[in-house]
Order: C-alpha cells, then structure tokens, then sequence
C-alpha cells in the first residue's frame, strides 16, 4: 500500500514595521507586506499563526512549503515553528503578541530583538473562537499568552455586544503586566498575580479562581487557553459545570518544562489530552 502523500503547507512572509513593548513580559510587533493576504476572512478573535524560524547556518529563500522541505533537507537542517496570536488585523498590518523571559525561548529573543525591516514566515493563521453575543454570560480564562486573544475577544464584545456581562481570568506575574483591554462594563476583568512563581505554569491561581468561580443560571460561553496543566483543571471545572461542548473552547496549547515540538509529540499521547 502506497503511503498517501502529505499535504502542502505553503508559508507567507510579512516584514517588521514596528516593534511596541506592551509590558515587561509582552512584546508586540507590527508587520505588513504581501503575507496580508493570508488573513482576508479571519474572523476569530483567537488567531495565531505558527512562525518558522531556520536553524543557524541553515538560511532558506523564503517562502516556502514546509511537506516539500520535509522530502529534501534532514531533519537538523528544517526550520522549527512557535505558535502566537495574531490580536489586531489592519488594512495595512497586523500585531503577533509574544511573551518574553529574557533568553528563554526561541521566538521570545528574538522578538525582543526585532527591528523594523526584519522578515516573519509564516503558516497559517488559524483560530476557531469568536465571543457568542447571545450567551447569558462569559468566562475567559489564560495566562499571558492567552492575553492576546482574550484582548481581541473582549473588544470585540465591546464593539458588538456592549451588554455582554461575564468575568476574564488573567494570569501574569505581577501589577506590572497588567493591561488597559477595553471591554463592556458588564464584563470583569480579574488580574491574578503568581508572585514569585516566575513563569506560568508553576502556580495554581488560575485554576484556583475558575474554580471558585461564581456561575450563572443559564448558558455561559467559556473561553480558556493556555498552560495545559492549567487547562486540564479548568476542564473538571467546567465539566462539573456541565458546560456544554459547542460553548467551550478549551485548548492547553503549550506546557511548562516542554519545547513546542516536544509538546506537538505529547498531544498524541495520554499527558497531551485535554477533551
């Protein structure tokens, strides 16, 4: 039996325009270009892309099909890919939020030290949430990496269902992460400070709040994602709840300790399941 062929995965490229510090641990960056086109139709506010970055000594002519890289380089000589969101699409431009720990990371440093001209390749961008304006209340819930999406969605309630009521769980490391997001009066926005645990996914606060949430009678759409052990307890929660399916989305997309291809490996087994 033949083995079928593997899907296209062409890429986009995008150019740096502006590099805009939102706060200690979020760097936004502004990029234009002809890879604007990827994003006609993009509706969800929980949009990302997978950024892909060559391995040192590895430069590629960009863009270019990940499935047909795949048949030609060795795999130390392929590009590697880090997922984040896409908050803001303009006419002219888009925002990729990154959470940024110093040296940590791949596409955290490198985000920190971009510049106007720089190249993003991309895939994408995905996304499947958008805010239901006829829910009777809404609960979001993420750490810093979810803040992008959970600012998209709460503006788009603002500008689309201003009587909106419901509470956003953020999780950040202290006063100092904490954001403006414009939203409806009807919706709180609670700032949970993990203190001295540095990173997320070393605290329980997140979980903790959504489980001493304080439900409504009648039907909640639930948005939470982020760390997947975070997640997986804010999936009892809601279960417990009896949420139902179509009013959830859940998504535990990176998990502390783990790089993302080693995370990627794991959503194939047991640790990796979330529903």
């Amino acid at each position: 039996m033949s083995t079928p062929a593997r899907r296209s995965r062409p890429t986009n490229v995008l150019e740096v325009v502006a590099v805009e510090q939102l706060a200690p641990h979020l760097v936004r960056i502004w990029a234009g270009g002809e890879g604007l086109e990827a994003f006609e139709g993009s509706d969800a506010t929980d949009r990302y892309v997978k950024i892909w970055f060559t391995q040192p000594g590895h430069d590629l002519d960009a863009p270019w099909d990940v499935e047909e890289l795949r048949q030609t380089l060795a795999p130390e000589q392929l590009p590697v890919s880090r997922t984040y969101s896409v908050p803001v699409v303009e006419a002219d431009r888009v925002a990729i939020d990154f959470v940024v720990h110093g040296d940590e990371g791949l596409a955290g440093p490198w985000a920190a030290a971009a510049k106007p001209g720089d190249r993003i390749v991309f895939s994408g961008p995905g996304g499947g949430y958008a805010p239901d304006a006829s829910a009777d209340a809404h609960l979001l819930a993420g750490d810093e990496s979810a803040i992008p999406a959970i600012g998209a969605a709460l503006a788009w309630m603002a500008e689309h269902a201003p009587a909106a009521v419901g509470t956003a769980y953020v999780e950040v490391h202290g006063t100092a992460d904490e954001l403006a997001l414009p939203r409806p009066a009807g919706v709180d926005l609670v700032w949970l400070h993990r203190g001295e645990a540095v990173t997320a996914g070393t605290s329980p606060v997140l979980a903790d709040a959504v489980a001493g949430h304080a439900f409504v009678d009648g039907r909640t759409h639930v948005f939470a994602h982020g760390e997947r052990e975070a997640m997986k307890a804010i999936r009892d929660v809601v279960k417990r709840q009896g949420i139902a399916r179509e009013d959830l989305s859940l998504s535990g997309y990176w998990a502390h300790g783990r790089t993302e291809d080693r995370f990627q490996a794991e959503k194939r087994e047991p640790i990796g399941q979330i529903l």
